[in-house]
């Protein structure tokens, strides 16, 4: 009697082009449209004078960004910054229509992110009563570490711009 053995393959297969394809295009949008809430959220805030009191102990501590209060008052320091965020995050949104705009815009991101993500390296962001590095702090600390995802994500989308048609 010939040995016969039934084979049932159960594994679920996940390569179906036309899912992964949608799965893709919506996180590609999902990560430009994010970055750009982001973007133009914290930008908005900034011209108010709660943000631009906030934010002049981060930009004072840093060789990149403390030279603004030398061109600039503290609010016109911040509305710069803003501006910058906004104009940056509509460049992104314009992407689909606007190869160009959307690099332009993700350069503006990673700048952005990149000078944040280095007051990790100037503003104090170690919690001394836990006992310094590696404990962040709740401000500025761990405010700022995620803006190593966003620069991330930056440089994400700027490959995503420069293959665009």
């Amino acid at each position: 009697m010939p040995n016969t053995t039934l084979s049932v393959d159960h594994e679920i297969k996940f390569n179906d082009l036309a899912l992964t394809q949608n799965v893709s295009t919506f996180g590609d949008i999902a990560l430009r449209l994010s970055i750009a809430l982001i973007l133009v959220w914290i930008g908005a805030m900034k011209f108010s004078a709660y943000e631009a009191g906030a934010i002049e102990g981060l930009i004072s501590s840093s060789p990149l960004t403390s030279w603004l209060y030398n061109i600039f008052s503290l609010q016109g320091a911040a509305n710069f910054i803003g501006t910058f965020e906004i104009a940056t995050a509509i460049a992104i949104t314009l992407t689909p229509v606007n190869r160009l705009s959307g690099i332009i815009g993700s350069l503006g991101a990673i700048v952005t992110f990149a000078v944040t993500s280095s007051l990790l390296l100037t503003a104090p962001v170690w919690e001394a009563t836990l006992g310094g590095f590696p404990a962040l702090n709740v401000v500025p600390g761990q405010f700022l570490v995620k803006d190593i995802v966003l620069l991330a994500a930056s440089i994400t989308l700027l490959g995503k711009a420069l293959k665009a048609k």
